[in-house]
């Protein structure tokens, strides 16, 4: 994996990937900023596991929400000291049991994102079953 990051101008930066995907961020809250991407990224990564454990428990889910809430240091480095990410998943006759599974498979097996920062913040998580929406 390659990627490039150009300034684009006052604290904008443009990363893109080898592959030409692309994301902007910045440093005036014009764009997501970094350490709101590395957030962001705990709740993708987490919840793309989530999801195909579930779907491979067959699992009939038909939504996943990932709620994070993280805390940083007030000095810098403003590092990540907590974060905590609630799944909120709905489907029909979802079992709680294959859900906390899921999470859990997740977080201590196969979310690289977590696992990586796991070893400097402490990362908690929680979840439930909501009913599904009515189309």
């Amino acid at each position: 994996m390659k990627a490039v990051v150009d300034w684009q101008g006052d604290l904008i930066f443009k990363g893109t990937m080898d592959d030409g995907r692309e994301i902007v961020m910045d440093g005036n809250d014009k764009h997501i900023s970094p350490m709101q991407s590395v957030l962001v990224a705990v709740g993708a990564c987490s919840s793309v596991d989530v999801v195909e454990i579930m779907k491979k428990a067959r699992q009939d889910i038909q939504a996943c929400q990932c709620r994070l809430e993280a805390e940083r240091a007030d000095s810098p480095p403003r590092v990540f000291t907590k974060i905590h990410a609630h799944y909120e998943v709905s489907g029909v006759d979802i079992n709680e049991k294959h859900l906390q599974r899921a999470v859990s498979l997740s977080t201590e097996k196969y979310c690289s994102v977590m696992l990586m920062l796991n070893a400097s913040v402490p990362i908690t998580t929680s979840f439930s079953v909501t009913a599904p929406t009515e189309a």
